[in-house]
C-alpha cells in the first residue's frame, strides 16, 4: 500500500535549515563496498537502517550523485561496514569522489566476496532486493546473506555535522 501526496500544495523548504535540523538525529556511519571486476569500490553512507527480521533485510539510501553506487548496484553482493569510533579518517576518505579510496586500506573478502574493512564494528554482506525512488537519493532494500560484529569496539556516530562516540551511560546507572 502506498499513499500519494499532492506535492503542489507543499510549502517551500529551506534545504540548509532542514539539513541542520535533520542533523540533530544521531546516526551511525557506514562504508558500502563491493567488487567491480577485480577492483574494490565503496562509498561512505550514513543513511542505513535495519528493515526486517523476517525476511532479514536492511536498507540504505545512496545519493543519486554517487559515482560508486552504479558499480555496487550491479555487483553480485555488497557489504555494509559499520565504522568503529576510531575510523573517522576512513569515513572521510570514502566520502570523497575521484580519489583511490582503497589505497592503504586493509580488507578481507566476506563469504560471497564483498570487501569487509579491517577494524569495523560490524558488517553485513547483502544482495540488492529492490531499489525505489527517494528524491535526491535512492532507497535500496537488501537481503542479508551474512553478518558479523566485533563486540570490543564502539561505533562511529555522526551528529550535527560532527563525528562522535557512544557514551556508555549504563556504568553511571550501576553506580547509583
Amino acid at each position: 500500500m502506498s499513499t500519494q501526496v499532492d506535492h503542489s500544495t507543499r510549502p517551500a523548504v529551506d534545504t540548509r535549515e532542514l539539513r541542520d535540523v535533520l542533523g540533530h538525529f544521531c546516526s551511525g556511519v557506514t562504508i558500502v563496498t563491493a567488487m567491480s571486476g577485480d577492483e574494490p569500490v565503496g562509498f561512505t553512507c550514513q543513511s542505513f537502517s535495519a528493515l526486517s527480521l523476517d525476511p532479514p533485510q536492511v536498507l540504505l539510501c545512496p545519493s543519486r550523485r554517487s559515482t560508486s553506487w552504479p558499480a555496487i548496484r550491479i555487483a553480485d553482493t555488497f557489504c555494509i561496514n559499520v565504522l568503529a569510533s576510531e575510523q573517522q579518517d576512513l569515513s572521510d576518505g570514502f566520502a570523497k569522489t575521484g580519489r583511490p579510496k582503497f589505497d592503504g586500506v586493509q580488507w578481507r573478502p566476506a563469504a560471497h566476496g564483498s570487501p569487509i574493512l579491517d577494524g569495523v564494528a560490524a558488517w553485513f554482506e547483502v544482495v540488492l532486493a529492490a531499489e525505489h525512488d527517494g528524491g535526491d537519493h535512492l532507497i535500496a532494500v537488501a537481503d542479508l546473506l551474512d553478518f558479523g560484529a566485533d563486540s570490543t569496539t564502539e561505533p562511529l556516530v555522526f551528529h550535527r555535522s560532527c563525528y562522535g562516540r557512544v557514551v556508555d551511560l549504563s556504568l553511571d546507572r550501576k553506580r547509583e
